[in-house]
């Protein structure tokens, strides 16, 4: 299980794995824990969601069907037959990812802020998240 990541500034990406009530109460019986060991593991506390334990009841809400999920700015994505994604966050910054050459661009306030070349899908999730912090 990877662990928490973090955008370029510092703050903590924001993510949690879903799991209906009867999943979190046969962990707590297996494991012999409270809900709210459940809910630092399930929402990988800061704290105390990276112990063995907690580790361990990932791994078991995952197999009851558990889905990880992740909280990300809610932004406007157009797909233009040029073959480029433009992405325009509330505070103004937009992402231009080229589908065809791998370049992504992010502008904020009329300039480009940050270039990259060859991007993957796990990187553009970085910039998404590095471009909506922008202020």
């Amino acid at each position: 299980m990877e662990k928490m990541t973090f955008t370029p500034n510092g703050t903590a990406r924001q993510r949690f794995i879903h799991l209906d009530k009867p999943g979190r109460e046969f962990i707590m019986k297996a494991f012999k824990v409270g809900p709210k060991t459940v809910a630092n593991a399930l929402y990988f506390s800061k704290e105390k969601g990276f112990s063995d334990t907690s580790e361990r009841i990932r791994k078991l809400a995952l197999e009851r069907g558990g889905v990880v999920m992740n909280v990300v700015p809610e932004c406007e994505t157009i797909f233009d037959a040029d073959g480029v994604m433009r992405q325009t966050f509330q505070n103004g910054a937009r992402v231009e990812a080229d589908k065809n050459t791998g370049e992504v661009d992010v502008w904020f306030k009329g300039e480009k802020v940050r270039h990259e070349e060859n991007v993957l899908l796990t990187l553009l999730d970085e910039i998404q998240l590095w471009a909506a912090e922008l202020k």
